[in-house]
């Protein structure tokens, strides 16, 4: 059953060289929101994309001070979520929802 609140939880997938390459171990990288839980996460997921979550490791990444033009900025801090799928299972991020 899908969930309105599995659309917050998620917000994007990460689509990077790194994420690519741990794609070939049944994992897939999202940026998730700040307050998701690994429960949240892992349900959304499993709703979402109909498939078995074996597991679900989490990062906080810190915004980054970045110049653009002589001006100081910071980029907003950011949650990820590796996704660890039940073998035989795959999601194709390029997709999309």
């Amino acid at each position: 059953m899908t969930d309105i609140r599995h659309y917050d939880v998620i917000v994007s997938p990460v689509i990077t060289e790194k994420s690519t390459l741990v794609s070939e171990h049944n994992q897939v990288v999202f940026n998730v929101a700040r307050d998701a839980s690994k429960p949240e996460i892992k349900a959304a997921v499993e709703a979402l994309f109909g498939v078995k979550v074996k597991s679900v490791n989490t990062l906080l990444r810190k915004g980054k001070v970045k110049r653009f033009r002589g001006i100081t900025g910071k980029q907003s801090d950011v949650k990820k979520a590796v996704v660890t799928l039940v073998d035989g299972q795959s999601i194709d991020v390029a997709t999309g929802l």
